[in-house]
């Protein structure tokens, strides 16, 4: 049996998530399989997804001390029209034997892109998955011509710069850091940091409750530079313990529900899905910081983002990224009649 059915497998007995250990055994060997393995393997998808061609206009790249100097990163992407009539990126994956795009993605966010044990297909589900769809249907016209290749929250920027994948969308924060590293589309939501602890903790928010807490945040993320940011500049509480840091976002939750760590910091939108998961524990306090997510492909892979903004553009002209929302996000996101901010998809504003 592949690595695939038998997380499955595992999964199966499960309805939402159960037990703390159960939980915990689950989410263990569901990383363990996601890092070693794709979800869907393609003939030629290793090192075919290299697919930056590097004669392309350098458009895309932004160095990082200009972008420091302006609030609004995520109003740094290419128009979807415009650029010098270059399609070396997606002719690149057009041309591949097995015609799939190559995307890294997380398998273990609830709502955003996991593994439903009830689902009989053992299909990604997801908000981020269906931008995934859309996006393959638009560059190879088969919403089903993808290859989904896990990948931890440490490793996104590394899989694309390596060329193991042709883009990540996997609730990818764009900031000045990134900008410099990879390319990245105009924003698809929006969201912020936002405190996860026991529903019993004495934790309030993001603020003076803190105080001789350990906290938990995943290796390469805005919340840990927001946590390493602030202890630098000595705002975090006395005696708040960050050491605990961990190679995907989810590993933090397992942590709290063993009681390793009595608070995470993580991007609201998951947090909250997370809270759905496991009712023993719920966001505290509101989000203290304003971010956005970008689909991230490699730099001077210009053609590759116009497409993907064009993508963007008609998917919420034409009501399927609310359709997605409502499906996926509303039921964890907002309160009865009371919309959160991140309901209506963010304005793109191209440099």
């Amino acid at each position: 049996m592949d690595a695939h059915r038998l997380a499955r497998r595992l999964r199966a007995g499960l309805r939402g998530w159960g037990g703390v250990g159960a939980m915990a055994a689950v989410c263990a060997l569901a990383l363990a399989f996601a890092l070693l393995l794709p979800l869907t393997q393609s003939s030629g998808a290793a090192g075919a997804a290299g697919s930056g061609g590097q004669g392309v206009a350098q458009g895309s790249q932004i160095k990082a001390d200009d972008c420091k100097t302006l609030n609004d990163p995520q109003d740094r992407s290419l128009s979807p029209s415009g650029g010098d009539g270059s399609t070396q990126t997606l002719d690149k994956i057009k041309a591949r034997k097995d015609r799939r795009l190559i995307v890294g993605v997380d398998t273990n966010s609830y709502r955003w892109g996991y593994l439903n044990p009830n689902n009989a297909s053992g299909a990604l589900e997801g908000f981020d998955i269906d931008l995934v769809h859309r996006i393959a249907k638009d560059i190879l016209g088969d919403a089903d011509a993808v290859s989904f290749k896990a990948i931890p929250t440490s490793r996104r920027i590394d899989a694309i710069q390596n060329g193991e994948v042709d883009m990540v969308v996997r609730t990818m924060t764009i900031n000045c850091d990134r900008l410099s590293q990879v390319a990245f589309s105009a924003p698809y939501f929006r969201t912020g940091q936002q405190i996860l602890a026991p529903r019993t903790s004495t934790i309030t928010g993001y603020n003076g409750t803190l105080a001789h807490k350990r906290v938990c945040s995943a290796d390469s993320s805005t919340a840990l530079d927001r946590l390493q940011a602030d202890r630098k500049a000595g705002r975090l509480p006395v005696g708040t313990d960050i050491r605990t840091v961990v190679p995907n976002q989810l590993d933090c939750l397992v942590k709290l529900q063993l009681g390793a760590v009595d608070a995470v910091v993580t991007d609201g939108a998951l947090a909250a899905s997370q809270a759905a998961q496991d009712p023993t524990v719920e966001l505290k306090g509101g989000l203290f910081t304003d971010e956005y997510y970008g689909v991230a492909m490699k730099l001077h892979s210009d053609d590759l983002v116009r497409q993907v903004n064009r993508t963007l553009q008609n998917y919420i002209k034409d009501g399927g990224w609310a359709d997605s929302y409502e499906k996926w996000l509303h039921p964890t996101m907002d309160q009865g009649d009371k919309k959160s901010t991140s309901a209506t998809p963010p304005a793109a504003h191209y440099k």
